[in-house]
């Protein structure tokens, strides 16, 4: 271990994110008695520009009218490259306490999020905040995942950071309209067998792009989570994706739909049998330790020290969970 510790971000349930358009509010009522983790009412990308004032008073007064419950509620406020982030970020925070954090969109170098930092530290102490606000925000960009390890590093407000497919995509200028998922030309051709045939294997795309990130989540103490995956309407697909960012340590996806919020709970929380495992994991590893030995075999596998802070994480997750 590092004799360099990194504090861990403020730890939220964040499997699911829902996201809501502020320019819809007859969604926010649905929204907060639905079973997402997480929701964040949209200023940005799902807004139209004459409907950006509106969205954000539609915003704060849903913040403070609504019963969220206890689901961490965001706001994506607009591009710094807008005129319309300074009057999100300042409506917002100056009138809304129960808000948790803010989602920030398409930030491509650190001094991005210093400057949001700065104003929203001159908000809180001006009007007393009594709830300091965290950042979630989108690696969504080519100049954001050159950048991601630095950027990981910029704000102590940072706890989460989300892949945005979409911009990202568009950034750099993959050959694709489809928000997520795979690509059929995306593969690789087996070499000629004996009998001259060859299959074709098709490869996730964004594999190399949320590897790195979640790199830099984990290495600096905040959340991985995967963003939106554009076909609502194909579940299964949903779920392979989410499984394939599970599997590489992401702790939750992206929601645009209402229907896809129980797929992220299902994949991104762990089987009784994963718990019931991670359990006997830490019983053969202390009966281990009352032995003196540092490794034990269990159903014929090697587990050692590693293996007890995986086992942890997971039990740790189910508890949080409520399992």
């Amino acid at each position: 271990m590092s004799a360099t510790i990194i504090e861990q971000a403020t730890p939220r349930l964040h499997r699911s994110e829902l996201a809501v358009p502020g320019s819809n509010p007859s969604f926010f009522e649905k929204a907060a008695q639905s079973n997402v983790d997480c929701i964040f009412l949209d200023l940005e990308d799902s807004i139209s520009p004459d409907e950006k004032e509106s969205a954000r008073k539609n915003v704060v007064e849903a913040l403070n009218d609504i019963d969220w419950g206890n689901k961490t509620m965001l706001v994506r406020i607009n591009g710094l490259d807008t005129h319309y982030m300074y009057k999100d970020v300042i409506d917002v925070v100056e009138n809304c306490p129960r808000l948790d954090m803010l989602l920030i969109p398409k930030v491509g170098v650190p001094a991005d999020l210093y400057a949001i930092d700065m104003l929203v530290t001159q908000i809180e102490t001006a009007k007393k905040r009594e709830k300091r606000l965290g950042f979630e925000i989108l690696i969504e960009t080519a100049l954001g995942m050159a950048n991601v390890e630095a950027i990981a590093q910029s704000s102590k407000r940072l706890e989460a950071m989300s892949f945005g497919v979409a911009d990202y995509a568009a950034s750099t200028r993959a050959r694709t309209t489809v928000i997520g998922g795979a690509h059929p030309e995306y593969g690789v051709l087996t070499d000629k067998s004996e009998a001259d045939d060859r299959d074709f294997h098709w490869n996730d795309m964004w594999h190399f792009a949320q590897a790195r990130m979640l790199v830099a989540c984990r290495a600096y103490g905040l959340r991985p989570i995967d963003g939106p995956f554009g076909d609502f309407s194909d579940p299964d697909a949903y779920k392979a994706a989410a499984k394939r960012a599970a599997i590489l340590g992401y702790e939750g996806k992206w929601a645009i739909h209402p229907s896809q919020i129980e797929l992220a709970n299902e994949v991104f929380s762990p089987s009784k049998a994963e718990v019931d495992k991670a359990r006997r994991i830490l019983e053969a590893m202390e009966q281990a330790r009352k032995e003196g030995k540092g490794a034990v075999s269990l159903d014929g596998r090697l587990i050692d020290v590693a293996s007890i802070k995986m086992a942890e994480n997971l039990i740790q997750k189910a508890q949080t969970i409520g399992m």
